[in-house]
């Protein structure tokens, strides 16, 4: 079973650190083959990843608190 993540957003955050940071947010998506039309078909399994853009992976609470998993630093949407 192939698995992909698509870009689904991304958006400015302001860290408890005093710093700014860029969060990705991608869908986990599974290739599936429904089709013999020769292309690749996808499709959402329902799971959302959050990254920096950096890479780091980020831990989103059920609160919707968000933590960078290696800094353990808290962030909060910076405002546009």
């Amino acid at each position: 079973m192939d698995k992909k993540l698509q870009l689904l957003n991304s958006f400015k955050a302001q860290g408890t650190d005093g710093a700014s940071y860029k969060v990705m947010a991608y869908e986990h998506m599974l290739r599936v083959d429904l089709l013999a039309d020769g292309q690749e078909h996808w499709e959402p399994t329902g799971l959302t990843e959050y990254r920096l853009a950096s890479g780091e992976r980020i831990d989103v609470a059920p609160d919707g608190v968000m933590r960078v998993v290696p800094t353990r630093v808290k962030l909060h949407l910076a405002p546009t």
